[in-house]
């Protein structure tokens, strides 16, 4: 129960990482806002876990302010919030990449973290507390090849986080990042450029320890990085990634 009555707001939370965390989280005894776009599927999840959701294209001010609403109507403060909503493009030659691909990454993968912090940071400066942790990749440490847009939207997301971390100290907030190695995700199959034994086998090959990510592992890492036995650690970046970027 290292988590016992915070409130955390997960989001991308009804699919891969951001359900895995979702569920470690509600083990350890969060109370959950799960924020995605895919409402079905988020319904459903939620309901699962006994947990509360929220539908919400994270690339939009509106739906943040939305959001920001329904907290203040069923919770008095927000303790975690975990960005991990993300999205990629195909892999292609970096000139190929589509604006309107550049721009959707982008949008979801690093404009949803300034948001979160616009419409929620304001609260926990002013009580003095609060986590956030934004999920990342080994993409934005370790760039890989023809996912050019998406490695930088990843660097990007690492330097926030650092950037956060000295600005909100002064204020008990602290700010971390993990960076997984891809994992047996719905983006898993863009990762890899496809879905085919060959291609599984040569991305494998790229990380030491032999194997894919998993939401649980993501759960872990998270779990501790948002809990109270983390409370020196502020603006790291922890690889968990099988030995990826060594």
């Amino acid at each position: 129960m290292r988590l016992k009555d915070k409130i955390a707001i997960i989001t991308g939370s009804a699919s891969g990482f951001g359900k895995g965390i979702a569920k470690k989280f509600t083990e350890e005894g969060a109370k959950l806002i799960m924020v995605d776009i895919n409402s079905s599927l988020l319904k459903k999840v939620s309901k699962n876990l006994s947990q509360k959701c929220f539908v919400a294209d994270v690339s939009k001010s509106s739906n943040f302010k939305s959001l920001l609403r329904f907290v203040q109507k069923n919770f008095s403060r927000v303790d975690i919030i975990v960005n991990n909503a993300g999205t990629t493009h195909k892999p292609k030659a970096m000139e190929t990449v589509t604006e309107k691909e550049f721009d959707r990454v982008f949008n979801v993968n690093v404009k949803s973290v300034y948001l979160s912090g616009k419409y929620f940071v304001p609260k926990m400066k002013k009580l003095k507390k609060g986590v956030i942790l934004n999920v990342a990749s080994t993409a934005g440490l370790s760039p890989r090849p023809k996912l050019n847009w998406y490695n930088a939207s990843k660097g990007a997301m690492i330097t926030a986080t650092k950037a956060m971390a000295i600005e909100l100290a002064p204020y008990k907030v602290r700010v971390n990042a993990i960076a997984p190695v891809a994992g047996k995700t719905p983006l898993l199959k863009s990762f890899m450029g496809g879905n085919t034994p060959e291609k599984k086998k040569a991305f494998l090959s790229t990380i030491p320890i032999g194997r894919f990510s998993t939401p649980q592992d993501m759960g872990n890492a998270a779990c501790f990085l948002c809990s109270d036995e983390a409370s020196m650690i502020t603006g790291t970046v922890l690889e968990v990634d099988g030995g990826r970027c060594i």
